[in-house]
């Protein structure tokens, strides 16, 4: 079985869990997930996958600033404002 070496020569991770985890993530990820027919390289899939993760990214900060500002414009006195409040708590 080969295997990937770390710096300390010790045998951290073989090509067939690679493959397995690489398979794993073209599921996870919905760009590949929709080209199920082809089977796209490791590298592909690695590149697809940091585009998502820093897509999903982007996207909590925008909704956790679109979210300061509902708060910020919001009446603190307000029922509902002290629900939004203990959700996020």
């Amino acid at each position: 079985m080969s295997g990937r070496r770390s710096g300390s020569g010790v045998s951290s991770i073989s090509d067939d869990q690679i493959t397995h985890l690489v398979s794993k993530l073209q599921q996870l990820i919905p760009e590949l997930c929709a080209r199920r027919s082809h089977k796209a390289s490791a590298s592909k899939v690695l590149q697809e996958t940091c585009d998502y993760i820093r897509n999903l990214h982007k996207e909590v900060e925008d909704l956790s600033d679109r979210l300061s500002q509902l708060l910020a414009s919001i009446d603190t006195d307000n029922d509902q404002a002290a629900i939004v409040r203990s959700l996020l708590m």
